[in-house]
């Protein structure tokens, strides 16, 4: 199954009870996309679970976090005052599915009717248990990364959900600094969007000026200083990258590239395969003080820091300055 009849599937009302997002097999090598999983469980979650019961009927568990037996107790309690209950399983293949992971094979071989569980692996050896199951008894849903047509239309899509349009050229442009990754084209976008304010249409010279790169030596000086937890180093390099007019949704997602990709490192595997070697040399640091078990924080802390953006009155050169130091705070404290 693919994420387009993933998406007419949920739409119709009637999802199958189990849902493993994976990679992509192709002739000579497998691709994944994050975002297009992203995009499909939000989508499920939209459409099964009412905001006003979400404490009742919707969990999200992460595979090397939880107890596959609390989930699975969680997946056969009957929902209350809701239809469904909604699980979703983050790094569903990190579960030892010989050993402790049994109860999920168990459960998905019967699983029950009134719960919706999508699991999501960014990897999977297609041969395991858990690939054979989900393929028996639920759905396999592939998430492969696109070609470059199929970005450049997911782009204009996210653009025009946000009430504007873009040019051509500028659309080419946007592609070619940000590459076919949907998180960066995402994160581009919103950069674009807000850089142009209340105008509708993207032009070429507004991705150039939006998306011009922050200043490379300072992002590497920002990071250091967060990695040594040095917040006096952190906010001056900070407001030295403001100084000169920088857009602050720029400086955030440039914060945000840097967690992501400290987190790649810290993870390994896949997901950083795809990291070069400098960049992986210089968020080392950074993946190692935060960890593992920081990043969800960390990520927390930049997706408050946008909302912030979006208030009206709003500081951002101080919202940014307090993301900083909370980022850069020594490792026994809270994020």
């Amino acid at each position: 199954m693919n994420i387009a009849e993933f998406h007419k599937e949920i739409a119709s009302g009637v999802p199958a009870p189990v849902y493993l997002f994976c990679p992509h097999k192709g002739p000579k090598v497998s691709t994944y996309e994050p975002m297009l999983a992203e995009q499909a469980v939000q989508a499920a979650i939209e459409r099964f679970v009412e905001p006003s019961m979400r404490d009742l009927c919707f969990t999200m568990y992460y595979a090397d976090e939880s107890d596959p037996r609390e989930v699975v107790n969680n997946a056969l309690t009957v929902p209350f005052l809701t239809e469904r209950r909604v699980i979703v399983v983050h790094r569903a293949d990190h579960y030892q599915f010989e050993t402790v992971g049994k109860p999920i094979l168990s459960y998905i071989e019967t699983p029950s009717d009134t719960t919706l569980m999508l699991l999501v692996a960014t990897q999977i050896d297609r041969r395991l248990k858990l690939f054979k199951v989900c393929e028996r008894a639920g759905r396999i849903v592939e998430c492969p990364e696109l070609k470059e047509d199929e970005v450049l239309k997911w782009a204009r899509r996210e653009i025009e959900a946000r009430g504007k349009t873009i040019q051509t050229a500028a659309l080419q442009q946007l592609f070619a600094r940000t590459g076919k990754h949907l998180s960066d084209v995402r994160n581009a976008v919103e950069i674009i969007c807000n850089y142009i304010g209340e105008r509708e249409s993207i032009e070429e010279k507004d991705v150039e000026a939006a998306c011009s790169d922050v200043d490379e030596e300072e992002v590497w000086a920002l990071t250091d200083a967060i990695a040594a937890s040095n917040t006096t180093k952190a906010i001056r390099v900070l407001r030295e990258l403001i100084e000169p007019n920088k857009n602050e949704f720029q400086i955030l997602g440039s914060i945000n590239w840097l967690l992501r990709t400290a987190y790649g490192v810290a993870a390994g595997g896949e997901a950083g395969a795809s990291i070069n070697r400098f960049a992986a040399d210089k968020v080392k640091p950074l993946a190692t003080k935060l960890g593992l078990a920081k990043f969800r924080d960390a990520f927390a802390l930049c997706i408050e820091t946008d909302l912030l953006f979006r208030s009206t009155g709003v500081d951002r050169s101080l919202a940014l300055e307090l993301l900083v130091i909370k980022l850069a705070a020594p490792r026994n404290r809270p994020a």
